[in-house]
């Protein structure tokens, strides 16, 4: 029970600081009226390993897409990722949650992101771009593209196919 209330309260007081950075930060001033749901809901605190340059690719991808981010390099990231709810067979080298608990896990190309957090179906945690295929957001690699999968990953531990990215063009 104790231990429930302290991670609620962690949880909570990451919220809360995200939520100051994302209200505060003076480079989005835009009026109530201009806001629309990407631009209310683009802080990603986004997990990885504090040596991991792919991850860094993929931050500026989403970043040049709209998003905000905060990092962070938690001494366990695969313990972090389990907590999440993100399977196995479904990580990549780096997770991203949004202020309302979905995750983006591995090289999700911004376009989807966008597009999930529109519409996100009931039950769903988020997407999921298993591995590191070269071609996708921040594993750009010369001209090489390997199509790959989206997947959504549900709360129920269940998952589903979201998208099958087929050219390096459909990502963007």
């Amino acid at each position: 029970m104790v231990i429930s209330l302290v991670k609620a309260t962690k949880v909570a007081v990451i919220s809360l600081v995200s939520f100051s950075l994302f209200a505060c930060n003076g480079e989005n001033e835009a009026t109530s009226s201009e806001l629309t749901l990407s631009q209310a809901t683009t802080l990603l605190s986004v997990y990885k390993s504090e040596q991991c340059g792919c991850c860094k690719d993929w931050i500026s991808h989403v970043k040049e897409h709209g998003f905000k981010t905060t990092v962070d390099h938690p001494s366990d990231l695969y313990a972090l990722k389990e907590r999440l709810g993100i399977g196995r067979n479904y990580q990549s080298c780096h997770t991203a949650v949004t202020q309302d608990g979905l995750v983006f896990e591995g090289h999700v190309p911004a376009k989807y992101i966008k597009q999930f957090m529109a519409n996100a179906p009931q039950g769903a945690l988020g997407l999921s771009v298993p591995g590191m295929v070269v071609g996708s957001p921040g594993m750009e690699v010369d001209d090489k593209f390997r199509a790959y999968k989206i997947i959504q990953l549900n709360r129920d531990g269940s998952t589903s196919l979201y998208a099958s990215i087929d050219s390096y063009q459909q990502q963007f």
